[in-house]
Protein backbone atom coordinates (compact mmCIF):
# COMPACT_ATOMS: atom_id res chain seq x y z
CA UNK A 1 0.00 0.00 0.00
CA UNK A 2 1.33 3.43 -0.96
CA UNK A 3 2.02 5.67 2.00
CA UNK A 4 0.77 9.24 1.97
CA UNK A 5 4.25 10.75 1.84
CA UNK A 6 5.50 8.85 -1.20
CA UNK A 7 4.11 11.38 -3.69
CA UNK A 8 6.16 14.14 -2.04
CA UNK A 9 9.53 12.38 -2.00
CA UNK A 10 11.64 11.29 -4.92
CA UNK A 11 12.88 7.73 -5.22
CA UNK A 12 16.42 8.78 -4.29
CA UNK A 13 15.22 10.04 -0.88
CA UNK A 14 13.17 6.93 -0.20
CA UNK A 15 16.01 4.61 -1.21
CA UNK A 16 18.63 6.44 0.85
CA UNK A 17 16.52 6.36 4.01
CA UNK A 18 15.82 2.67 3.54
CA UNK A 19 19.46 1.81 2.77
CA UNK A 20 20.65 3.71 5.85
CA UNK A 21 18.38 1.68 8.12
CA UNK A 22 15.77 4.28 9.02
CA UNK A 23 12.13 3.31 9.47
CA UNK A 24 12.52 0.38 11.88
CA UNK A 25 9.20 -0.68 13.40
CA UNK A 26 8.88 -1.45 17.11
CA UNK A 27 5.18 -2.25 17.42
CA UNK A 28 2.88 -1.66 20.37
CA UNK A 29 4.18 -2.85 23.72
CA UNK A 30 2.49 -4.83 26.47
CA UNK A 31 1.16 -1.79 28.34
CA UNK A 32 0.00 0.89 25.88
CA UNK A 33 -1.85 4.13 26.56
CA UNK A 34 -3.85 6.30 24.17
CA UNK A 35 -3.04 10.03 24.02
CA UNK A 36 -5.61 12.20 22.22
CA UNK A 37 -3.95 15.51 21.43
CA UNK A 38 -5.94 18.74 21.10
CA UNK A 39 -9.07 17.48 19.32
CA UNK A 40 -10.96 20.62 20.31
CA UNK A 41 -13.31 22.91 18.44
CA UNK A 42 -10.50 25.42 18.08
CA UNK A 43 -8.67 22.97 15.82
CA UNK A 44 -11.68 21.33 14.16
CA UNK A 45 -14.35 23.97 13.88
CA UNK A 46 -17.90 23.05 14.87
CA UNK A 47 -18.70 21.05 11.74
CA UNK A 48 -17.13 19.62 8.61
CA UNK A 49 -16.61 22.59 6.34
CA UNK A 50 -13.88 24.03 4.15
CA UNK A 51 -10.96 25.41 6.11
CA UNK A 52 -11.49 28.81 4.47
CA UNK A 53 -14.87 29.01 6.22
CA UNK A 54 -13.85 27.35 9.48
CA UNK A 55 -10.97 29.74 10.21
CA UNK A 56 -13.34 32.71 10.12
CA UNK A 57 -14.49 31.69 13.61
CA UNK A 58 -11.59 29.50 14.77
CA UNK A 59 -8.30 30.72 13.26
CA UNK A 60 -6.42 27.54 14.27
CA UNK A 61 -8.98 25.21 12.64
CA UNK A 62 -7.86 22.54 10.20
CA UNK A 63 -11.24 22.39 8.48
CA UNK A 64 -12.98 19.35 7.03
CA UNK A 65 -10.00 16.99 7.37
CA UNK A 66 -10.50 17.20 11.13
CA UNK A 67 -13.86 15.54 10.94
CA UNK A 68 -12.64 12.72 8.73
CA UNK A 69 -10.00 11.96 11.36
CA UNK A 70 -12.53 12.21 14.20
CA UNK A 71 -14.50 9.32 12.69
CA UNK A 72 -11.41 7.12 12.92
CA UNK A 73 -10.51 8.41 16.39
CA UNK A 74 -14.01 7.45 17.59
CA UNK A 75 -13.50 3.87 16.44
CA UNK A 76 -10.03 3.65 17.96
CA UNK A 77 -11.21 5.24 21.20
CA UNK A 78 -13.91 2.60 21.60
CA UNK A 79 -11.35 -0.14 21.02
CA UNK A 80 -9.06 1.43 23.64
CA UNK A 81 -11.93 1.58 26.13
CA UNK A 82 -12.83 -2.04 25.42
CA UNK A 83 -9.19 -3.00 26.01
CA UNK A 84 -9.23 -0.96 29.24
CA UNK A 85 -6.00 0.87 28.50
CA UNK A 86 -5.34 4.32 30.04
CA UNK A 87 -6.63 7.24 27.98
CA UNK A 88 -5.34 10.80 28.20
CA UNK A 89 -6.52 13.95 26.45
CA UNK A 90 -4.79 17.28 26.02
CA UNK A 91 -6.19 20.71 25.27
CA UNK A 92 -4.51 24.04 24.54
CA UNK A 93 -5.85 27.16 26.24
CA UNK A 94 -4.69 30.73 25.69
CA UNK A 95 -4.18 32.84 28.80
CA UNK A 96 -7.15 34.95 29.88
CA UNK A 97 -5.26 37.12 32.32
CA UNK A 98 -2.14 37.99 30.35
CA UNK A 99 -0.94 38.62 26.82
CA UNK A 100 1.47 35.92 25.68
CA UNK A 101 2.41 35.40 22.04
CA UNK A 102 4.13 32.09 22.69
CA UNK A 103 1.21 29.81 23.53
CA UNK A 104 1.61 26.70 21.33
CA UNK A 105 3.03 28.52 18.29
CA UNK A 106 4.62 31.82 17.29
CA UNK A 107 2.31 34.80 17.12
CA UNK A 108 -0.88 35.65 18.97
CA UNK A 109 -3.40 33.21 17.49
CA UNK A 110 -4.21 31.90 20.97
CA UNK A 111 -5.19 35.38 22.11
CA UNK A 112 -8.28 34.91 19.96
CA UNK A 113 -11.46 35.09 22.11
CA UNK A 114 -12.60 31.57 21.12
CA UNK A 115 -9.29 30.01 22.17
CA UNK A 116 -8.87 31.42 25.67
CA UNK A 117 -9.08 29.33 28.84
CA UNK A 118 -12.56 27.83 29.23
CA UNK A 119 -13.94 29.06 25.90
CA UNK A 120 -15.57 26.70 23.39
CA UNK A 121 -12.50 26.52 21.20
CA UNK A 122 -10.73 24.68 24.04
CA UNK A 123 -13.51 22.10 24.49
CA UNK A 124 -12.97 18.52 23.37
CA UNK A 125 -15.40 17.77 20.54
CA UNK A 126 -18.59 16.04 21.62
CA UNK A 127 -17.97 12.96 19.45
CA UNK A 128 -15.01 11.86 21.60
CA UNK A 129 -15.84 13.33 24.99
CA UNK A 130 -13.87 11.77 27.87
CA UNK A 131 -15.67 9.55 30.35
CA UNK A 132 -15.00 8.91 34.02
CA UNK A 133 -11.42 7.81 34.64
CA UNK A 134 -10.02 9.43 31.50
CA UNK A 135 -7.68 12.33 32.24
CA UNK A 136 -7.68 15.74 30.54
CA UNK A 137 -4.47 17.78 30.68
CA UNK A 138 -4.27 21.47 29.81
CA UNK A 139 -1.09 22.62 28.10
CA UNK A 140 0.42 25.78 26.71
CA UNK A 141 3.11 24.31 24.44
CA UNK A 142 3.09 21.79 21.57
CA UNK A 143 4.15 18.60 23.36
CA UNK A 144 1.67 16.77 25.56
CA UNK A 145 4.59 16.23 27.95
CA UNK A 146 5.81 19.81 28.34
CA UNK A 147 4.50 21.46 31.50
CA UNK A 148 2.01 18.67 32.24
CA UNK A 149 2.03 15.63 34.57
CA UNK A 150 1.60 13.21 31.65
CA UNK A 151 4.94 11.46 32.21
CA UNK A 152 4.12 10.92 35.89
CA UNK A 153 0.80 9.32 34.94
CA UNK A 154 2.44 7.03 32.38
CA UNK A 155 5.11 5.90 34.85
CA UNK A 156 2.47 5.27 37.53
CA UNK A 157 0.50 3.14 35.07
CA UNK A 158 3.64 1.19 34.04
CA UNK A 159 3.11 2.22 30.41
CA UNK A 160 5.67 1.08 27.85
CA UNK A 161 4.15 2.47 24.66
CA UNK A 162 1.86 5.27 23.53
CA UNK A 163 -0.64 5.58 20.71
CA UNK A 164 -0.78 9.24 19.67
CA UNK A 165 -3.73 10.71 17.77
CA UNK A 166 -5.14 14.18 17.12
CA UNK A 167 -3.56 17.33 15.75
CA UNK A 168 -1.67 18.91 14.26
CA UNK A 169 0.62 16.36 12.66
CA UNK A 170 3.40 18.88 12.09
CA UNK A 171 3.09 20.50 15.52
CA UNK A 172 1.69 18.88 18.63
CA UNK A 173 1.66 15.32 17.25
CA UNK A 174 5.25 15.49 16.09
CA UNK A 175 6.50 17.12 19.31
CA UNK A 176 4.58 14.63 21.46
CA UNK A 177 5.97 11.72 19.42
CA UNK A 178 9.53 13.03 19.75
CA UNK A 179 9.20 13.54 23.50
CA UNK A 180 7.60 10.13 23.99
CA UNK A 181 10.45 8.54 22.03
CA UNK A 182 12.94 10.54 24.09
CA UNK A 183 11.44 9.06 27.26
CA UNK A 184 11.89 5.56 25.74
CA UNK A 185 8.24 4.81 25.02
CA UNK A 186 7.39 2.95 21.84
CA UNK A 187 5.35 5.37 19.72
CA UNK A 188 2.51 4.48 17.36
CA UNK A 189 0.70 7.02 15.18
CA UNK A 190 -2.44 5.66 13.46
CA UNK A 191 -2.29 7.44 10.12
CA UNK A 192 -6.00 8.18 9.69
CA UNK A 193 -6.31 9.52 13.25
CA UNK A 194 -4.04 12.56 12.85
CA UNK A 195 -4.63 15.71 10.85
CA UNK A 196 -3.16 19.05 9.87
CA UNK A 197 -4.18 22.24 8.08
CA UNK A 198 -1.61 21.51 5.34
CA UNK A 199 -1.65 18.18 3.51
CA UNK A 200 2.00 18.56 2.48
CA UNK A 201 3.16 19.28 6.01
CA UNK A 202 0.98 16.41 7.25
CA UNK A 203 2.53 13.93 4.82
CA UNK A 204 6.16 14.94 5.31
CA UNK A 205 5.90 14.94 9.09
CA UNK A 206 4.34 11.48 9.05
CA UNK A 207 7.31 10.35 6.95
CA UNK A 208 9.75 11.86 9.45
CA UNK A 209 7.98 10.29 12.43
CA UNK A 210 8.01 6.89 10.72
CA UNK A 211 11.69 7.12 9.85
CA UNK A 212 12.97 8.35 13.23
CA UNK A 213 10.55 8.28 16.14
CA UNK A 214 7.59 5.93 15.83
CA UNK A 215 5.45 3.61 13.76
CA UNK A 216 2.98 5.27 11.38
CA UNK A 217 0.46 2.52 10.68
CA UNK A 218 -3.15 2.06 9.55
CA UNK A 219 -5.73 2.56 12.29
CA UNK A 220 -7.17 -0.88 11.60
CA UNK A 221 -3.92 -2.58 12.57
CA UNK A 222 -3.82 -0.69 15.88
CA UNK A 223 -7.38 -1.78 16.64
CA UNK A 224 -6.49 -5.41 15.82
CA UNK A 225 -3.58 -5.22 18.25
CA UNK A 226 -5.81 -3.85 21.02
CA UNK A 227 -8.41 -6.51 20.36
CA UNK A 228 -5.67 -9.14 20.54
CA UNK A 229 -4.63 -7.86 23.94
CA UNK A 230 -8.19 -8.33 25.16
CA UNK A 231 -8.16 -11.98 24.05
CA UNK A 232 -5.01 -12.89 25.95
CA UNK A 233 -6.25 -11.60 29.31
Amino acid sequence: MEQIWEKYLDQRDLKNYSTSGFGKRYGIGNKPALIIVDVTYGFTGEKAEAIEESIKKYPASCGAVSWEAIKHIQTLLQAARNAEIPIYYTIIEGYKDSSNDRVAIKGNIFDHPTLLEGEKGTWIVEEIQPVSGEIVLSKKKPSAFFGTPLLTHLITDNIDSVIVVGCTTSGCIRSTAVDAFSYNFHVTVPEECVFDRSITSHAINLFDIQQKYGDVVPTGSVIETLEGKMKVR
